[in-house]
């Protein structure tokens, strides 16, 4: 079903690294196929080594610096920069400047109720040994 998506809408979840705002899943806009995302990481922090089994997923930093990782490979992006992760592929994202970093994010196909799955690896090697 199509719809317009008001800011007040958006779903909103803080984590100790930053915020989701949640503007497409299934129980916002009925989507199937994608789970789109406002998400923000303070300076100093970043959403540690983790992977998406069933979806793949592209980053768009809309401003601030991260430090972008794709398994054991990294590159700092700046604002108009992104990044486009397969499935199953292990990833972070740290934001290495002196601002909010503000990130679009978009995973498919939607995974279950809540649109998105992770797996966390950071506490498992390599991961938890590359920063």
């Amino acid at each position: 079903m199509s719809r317009f998506v008001l800011a007040a809408d958006v779903k909103q979840e803080s984590f100790d690294w930053g915020n989701v705002g949640w503007r497409s899943i299934p129980s916002i806009t009925g989507s199937n196929h994608l789970a789109v995302l406002d998400v923000t990481i303070e300076p100093g922090f970043g959403h540690d080594f983790h992977k998406h089994p069933d979806q793949e997923e592209m980053i768009v930093v809309r401003s601030g610096q991260i430090e972008q990782w794709i398994e054991q490979q990294s590159q700092l992006l700046g604002p108009g920069d992104s990044v486009y992760i397969d499935m199953d592929v292990v990833h972070a994202s740290f934001n290495t400047g002196s601002g909010t970093a503000h990130l679009e994010v978009v995973l498919g196909p939607s995974v279950g109720e809540g649109g998105y799955e992770l797996v966390d690896v950071a506490g498992e090697e390599p991961w938890r040994s590359l920063r």
